[in-house]
């Protein structure tokens, strides 16, 4: 997987985040590990995420962050309200966002990744 970079986004503390990290070594898989709350998030990734996804996907409105915004914010949520909050708040990211040239996934859920590199080493 080294020829393609592949990155991960997170937070250290997030055991989601831990469990795809771990995953992903375990397998001996070359990626970037980006902090999201250390290292932050740029409109553009969002935007890219966010147009091949839902924004209601990237959002985790389970989180304490969420619950911490102002109800009205949360109630009149848009596409771009939704980018403007995450790139202020990134750690309402509903997390790992593992992302390669030919796919993007939210979440971890080793079933899918163990699909999504299934297909990527058929297809080398």
């Amino acid at each position: 997987m080294s020829s393609a970079p592949l990155t991960l986004y997170g937070i250290t503390s997030c055991d989601s985040c831990r469990a795809a990290r771990r995953w992903l070594e375990e397998r001996g898989i070359d990626y970037r590990f980006h902090d999201v709350r250390e290292d932050g998030l740029e409109i553009q990734t969002l935007e890219r995420w966010a147009n091949r996804f839902d924004w209601r996907k990237l959002v985790n409105t389970r989180s304490i962050t969420w619950r911490r915004l102002p109800e009205v914010d949360r109630e009149n949520m848009t596409w771009t309200r939704a980018l403007a909050t995450l790139l202020d708040h990134p750690t309402l990211l509903r997390r790992p966002v593992l992302e390669h040239r030919r796919f993007l996934a939210v979440g971890f859920q080793p079933a899918e990744y163990a699909e999504i590199f299934e297909r990527l080493n058929k297809s080398k």
